[in-house]
């Protein structure tokens, strides 16, 4: 089995238990002015795995499978199996951690922020992959077919602008810093990967 799947096992039952345990889920999610407080930076942590209802489960575990799946082969191919696994596992929790600490540090005063989800992680998961493939066509809006290059910019462009203008409850932050995160743990994974994205950008440049 592989450790996609085993992560996306274990985050779906931690969100369907925190689903029915109002403690559990106030226990673990992502709560600035509480960390702050009584030093609980576990929440970092364990707020990618909570969710707040089924359809947002859903969508990020969806996200999360497509591109977790390409992502774990290609890092077993370069690392080998255990390796390569291990990496891939690191580089998605420590991509949930390093997304909310931004706005730990935006919101450590502010006792109405609260965050879950699992989408600064898989965010960073994505972003990993828009770098070996650059050209590789997404869905976006899952209709239309957009570059993967094309589709990084634009969705790094929205978040930074909706993360100061939208009031939507939605982590724009941690989808934003969630990106960036997973493009420096993958350059200082494997440094060879960014001269292999420019080539690619140029060599299989399809315009």
């Amino acid at each position: 089995m592989s450790l996609t799947i085993v992560i996306l096992v274990i985050t779906c039952v931690v969100s369907f238990l925190a689903f029915n345990n109002r403690t559990m889920f106030d226990k673990l999610k992502h709560y600035p002015a509480v960390e702050h407080q009584r030093k609980e930076y576990y929440r970092w942590l364990t707020s990618g795995f909570l969710h707040g209802d089924y359809m947002h489960l859903i969508i990020n575990m969806f996200v999360f499978h497509s591109f977790g799946t390409a992502l774990e082969q290609y890092y077993t191919y370069h690392f080998g199996m255990i390796g390569g696994s291990i990496l891939f596992g690191v580089t998605y929790l420590l991509t949930i951690i390093l997304a909310n600490i931004p706005t730990y540090f935006k919101h450590e005063n502010n006792p109405y922020y609260t965050a879950i989800g699992a989408s600064g992680g898989v965010s960073g998961i994505l972003f990993i992959y828009i770098l070996i493939y650059p050209w590789n066509m997404l869905g976006l809006y899952a209709i239309i077919p957009v570059p993967a290059i094309i589709f990084g910019v634009l969705y790094l462009w929205y978040e930074s602008w909706a993360s100061k203008n939208q009031n939507d409850n939605i982590g724009h932050d941690a989808h934003f810093f969630g990106a960036i995160a997973g493009i420096m743990i993958a350059i200082v994974s494997r440094p060879a990967i960014l001269p292999e994205f420019l080539r690619s950008l140029i060599e299989n440049f399809p315009f």
